[in-house]
């Protein structure tokens, strides 16, 4: 049997592509409504709240790392936290997620996240990985070397035969090997700061709204 898929399943799976990017940022704001919602209904536990961090925390710091080294389209990132994983800030994002669902402290809502992020975030990478996959010709060899999700311990180092920086595939500024460290230049140009506010938001949510409405409801009676 082939392993390739069919022809109707890949169109398939590129319109489900198209439509996974047009909603990610709605879908956002509609997971942080419900969020919203969840912290109406229960107060929260000081524990869950506090294991919460130790997976919030990491998030942030690897969402930072990343969006100071990548250059988007211009070079393949292999430093830095891409040395580990090739979508760090997709695991960054994952790992926040889930603090949050920790936090909660509901199945369900876990769940809900666990399903949502699946289905936005798995086509969004592997199209992401065509495109990269035809503008450097380094990409096949750093998927040898790293795993598309959930880290290595090491970092993985390129071969020395492996396309270094100069290559040009496609028109434009773009090399195959970046090889620059962290840049706070980078960080404030892909707003990468709108995270950590988006997190204490959240965190405020958790810890003040409920005691909020409260008190609005306390006055008004």
């Amino acid at each position: 049997m082939s392993r390739h898929p069919t022809p109707a399943k890949v169109r398939s799976m590129q319109w489900w592509e198209r439509v996974a990017r047009r909603i990610r940022v709605p879908l956002g704001f509609v997971t942080a409504a419900l969020y919203a919602f969840e912290c109406t209904r229960r107060a929260p536990h000081p524990a869950a709240v506090a294991w919460s961090l130790a997976l919030v925390v990491p998030g942030l710091a690897l969402r930072a790392a990343a969006s100071g080294t990548v250059k988007k389209n211009r070079e393949l990132t292999v430093t830095g936290p891409y040395a580990y994983t090739r979508n760090p800030l997709y695991l960054g994002s994952a790992l926040i997620a889930a603090g949050f669902a920790l936090a909660l402290a509901s199945w369900i809502g876990a769940l809900a996240i666990a399903v949502g992020f699946a289905a936005i975030y798995v086509p969004v990478i592997l199209s992401e990985e065509r495109f990269l996959r035809g503008a450097f010709p380094g990409f096949d060899d750093y998927c040898r070397r790293v795993p598309r999700f959930f880290p290595r311990l090491t970092p993985g180092k390129p071969r020395e035969d492996s396309p270094r920086s100069g290559s040009t595939p496609v028109a434009g500024p773009v090399t195959s090997d970046a090889r620059g460290g962290f840049s706070l230049g980078l960080y404030l140009q892909h707003r990468e700061y709108n995270s950590a506010l988006g997190a204490a938001l959240l965190y405020a949510g958790l810890l003040y709204l409920r005691p909020l409405l409260e008190l609005v409801l306390h006055g008004m009676q």
